[in-house]
């Protein structure tokens, strides 16, 4: 019997990894083994630490891996399913696979810098601090991506295939529709990946790519992200909002810190304010956006027109390649970085990681937290466990780099930027289904957050669904 394996994502919104095993019985490899998603675990301890444990599964008996998108939490783990013995597939879209040759490629520079910084400081409680992978062996893992064309079928062996349909959550991002045959029967899977938002309007401006999920699905297993399951996102503009928080951090003489994913979060908030400065409604001050991948990023964002949104692409024609703007600087070197420190005037930092698990932000947050001149603005969301959450939450402190740190500066966050739907959002795509699935597994969500949403779909739906535990394994009949 043909089952999937929950080993990541499950009881969390980090580290997705989806185990699609053909084996005629759950006791071990007889058939194909297909991992859709390969990410990173993110946030509470118990979580971070099975980042260097071997996968249940050994990696060298992983036959492909399937990619929604480039996010870590979805692709992180890759360089290290590698140097565990994988050497399959890995299938992406186009955009997915330049995406994650620069951010698997900035994820390992940043994890040697942090080791590094850790070692010279020795604020390890290792002897010796590693990093997870290296960025040689990021770069040496995309050796193994294989492009794949959206809606284009693709057989991996004879009794499973797979397409890939539009997401709307980043650029190049998908759901994996998958077509398996088990017990003389032909069974359709879907795996959501991250949902995007469903709608184009005022209240989320600044979307890169076409709103919505691909509409009229059907699915005999649906596997659903539920990361915003029990939460609506604000339906008001925030560029208001955001104007009024620069505009009185600027007065009082500090800073503007976001923590910011390098991928669209940081191409979009860059657009945003580029448009509030034209126009006047901030103060012309030094924009910074401190991630060695952000030009290369940029550089792909600007490639894929053809996902833009009509207002991306009427931002682009309109004020041009971000690369060339006066007054924003894109720091690469650890050294220009230093420098963004140095400076005492105010201006606003873009820096990541978004949820302030390691990166360059470290350093910024450890320098500007203490000042309560200083603003640090989420605009991404902080899984329980990250540092972003606790500084979030209103603590007084945080531990950066083995120190804790006062938090004085003003937090504030806006919740319009999220690229995840929300639950109403998730029910208007769901109710577009042709027919219901037998039975809906929702991932990549808190335990609040699947617990209820489940209750939502099963009252307005009627539909059979269940929240996915970590390790477990669920037929596929």
């Amino acid at each position: 019997m043909s089952y999937i394996q929950f080993l990541g994502a499950a009881g969390t919104v980090t580290g997705s990894k989806h185990l699609i095993n053909t084996a005629t019985d759950s006791g071990g490899k007889q058939g194909l083994q297909v991992l859709i998603d390969c990410g990173m675990f993110q946030g509470q301890k118990e979580w971070r630490e099975r980042n260097w444990q071997s996968p249940p599964v050994p990696a060298r008996d992983i036959d492909a891996v399937i990619l929604t998108h480039a996010h870590l939490d979805h692709c992180g783990w890759i360089p290290r399913l590698v140097k565990q013995g994988f050497h399959g597939p890995i299938y992406a879209t186009q955009a997915t696979v330049e995406l994650c040759s620069v951010v698997l490629a900035d994820s390992g520079h940043l994890q040697e810098e942090d080791a590094a910084f850790y070692n010279k400081k020795k604020a390890s409680k290792h002897d010796v601090a590693l990093p997870l992978y290296t960025l040689k062996e990021a770069q040496d893992c995309m050796q193994y991506f294989k492009p794949v064309a959206v809606g284009q079928t693709t057989q991996v062996s004879p009794e499973l295939s797979f397409r890939f349909v539009p997401a709307a959550h980043i650029l190049g991002s998908t759901m994996a529709e998958v077509s398996l045959t088990t017990g003389g029967e032909t069974k359709r899977l879907l795996f959501t990946g991250d949902i995007g938002r469903v709608r184009n309007s005022e209240i989320a401006p600044g979307k890169v790519v076409h709103s919505g999920p691909q509409e009229g699905e059907t699915a005999d297993v649906l596997v659903m992200e539920s990361t915003y399951g029990n939460r609506k996102h604000p339906d008001t503009d925030p560029r208001p909002e955001l104007a009024r928080l620069i505009r009185e951090t600027v007065q009082r003489g500090g800073s503007v810190v976001v923590p910011a994913f390098a991928v669209e979060r940081t191409q979009k908030f860059v657009f945003m304010l580029k448009e509030l400065m034209e126009s006047g409604q901030i103060p012309r001050v030094p924009v910074f956006c401190d991630s060695p991948m952000a030009i290369k990023a940029v550089d792909i964002f600007l490639k894929h027109s053809e996902e833009y949104t009509s207002q991306t692409t009427e931002l682009i024609k309109k004020y041009g390649s971000p690369l060339s703007w006066p007054g924003l600087t894109f720091a690469q070197t650890a050294e220009q970085s230093k420098k963004i420190n140095a400076s005492q005037y105010p201006s606003i930092i873009i820096s990541s990681s978004g949820m302030v698990t390691g990166g360059r932000i470290l350093h910024h947050l450890s320098q500007r937290l203490p000042d309560p001149k200083n603003l640090v603005l989420f605009i991404g969301f902080q899984a329980p466990g990250t540092r972003g959450a606790i500084i979030k939450s209103g603590a007084p402190e945080v531990k950066i780099f083995g120190d804790f740190v006062p938090i004085r500066s003003q937090i504030a966050s806006l919740e319009q930027f999220s690229d995840h739907a929300d639950t109403p959002e998730l029910l208007k795509w769901l109710h577009t289904f042709t027919s219901k699935p037998a039975v809906t597994y929702l991932v990549h969500g808190e335990p609040s957050a699947s617990s209820q949403l489940r209750e939502a779909i099963g009252n307005e739906l009627g539909w059979n669904v269940q929240v996915a535990q970590y390790m477990q394994k669920v037929d596929v009949k």
